[in-house]
């Protein structure tokens, strides 16, 4: 349904995904739905970084069709730290379309303003994914991790072709049948920018992971500030409303679409990734 294309080269600043439809290029933000199944309640996720592995890919919001980039920090393409006993993502990471965490709007349950970003999702199946991949997923919990003073939700979820798909319905078969999972996904958001000089991470609900009923709620917020932002005359700064799709003041032409596109050079040469990226990191735990 989705075609994900990759423009410059790997582990390069120059390295842009940008995604498509049946009709052309489109952004994964705004013009992949929330819903794959409205009255099912199947998700779709667009997955930023497999499991097991490091570079900290991610829907580019400034960016005009917001293409995935390779996130940059100080000048420098940022890989996320194997802090033992884990390496890179535990899970296949991504995002949830038409959803935002509204930077000016403090959240009722965690007090606390939204980062500014899509909801993130923790994909717990079977199986790798790829960088670019439209799953489907099924909501079972969420967490509230308070990231520099922000939420920052981690939705949790699951493929609905995993085979243990049809026995997961809420956090609680979490732990029945993948033990240990959820202990360590709170761990592993705890401690992971240590490495990087940063504090431990803190969470809402004493890091407790809340159901699938309260994250139906949290999504449903959060496509809420979505939709309000798309509504607004002006885009907040830093952030492109531009699509294809949704026949609004941001909408732009397939072919201007093309345009954007083609700005990116086809081919590159991939960068050269420091041997450091596969290093253990120990973290002594508070």
């Amino acid at each position: 349904m989705y075609t994900y294309t990759e423009r410059g080269g790997q582990d390069t600043q120059e390295y842009h995904g940008f995604f498509s439809g049946s009709n052309g290029y489109i952004s994964p933000m705004h013009d992949i739905p929330l819903y794959a199944d409205s009255p099912n309640k199947v998700f779709n996720m667009v997955v930023e970084i497999p499991r097991w592995t490091n570079a900290k890919m991610e829907i580019n919001l400034a960016s005009s069709l917001n293409p995935m980039k390779q996130d940059i920090k100080k000048g420098k393409l940022r890989y996320v730290n194997n802090v033992f006993p884990y390496h890179g993502y535990i899970w296949n990471y991504g995002a949830l379309p038409q959803t935002w965490e509204d930077p000016q709007v403090v959240d009722a349950d965690t007090r606390c303003k939204g980062d500014g970003d899509p909801i993130d999702v923790c994909e717990i199946g079977t199986m790798v994914a790829k960088r670019g991949e439209v799953k489907q997923v099924k909501i079972l919990g969420v967490m509230a991790l308070i990231d520099e003073g922000e939420t920052d939700w981690k939705v949790l979820a699951i493929d609905v072709k995993d085979p243990l798909a049809s026995k997961m319905n809420d956090i609680g078969d979490v732990d029945k049948h993948m033990p240990g999972l959820l202990k360590a996904t709170h761990e592993w958001f705890k401690i992971y920018k240590v490495p990087t000089g940063k504090p431990e991470n803190e969470f809402a609900f004493g890091g407790q992971a809340k159901d699938q009923a309260f994250a139906f709620k949290v999504i449903a917020d959060c496509n809420q500030h979505w939709s309000k932002m798309m509504g607004n005359a002006q885009a907040p700064q830093n952030l492109s409303c531009s699509n294809t799709t949704l026949n609004n003041a941001s909408t732009i032409t397939t072919a201007d679409a093309q345009k954007i596109v083609e700005q990116v050079p086809a081919t590159g040469t991939p960068g050269t990734v420091s041997a450091s990226v596969d290093e253990w990191h120990y973290v002594k735990q508070t």
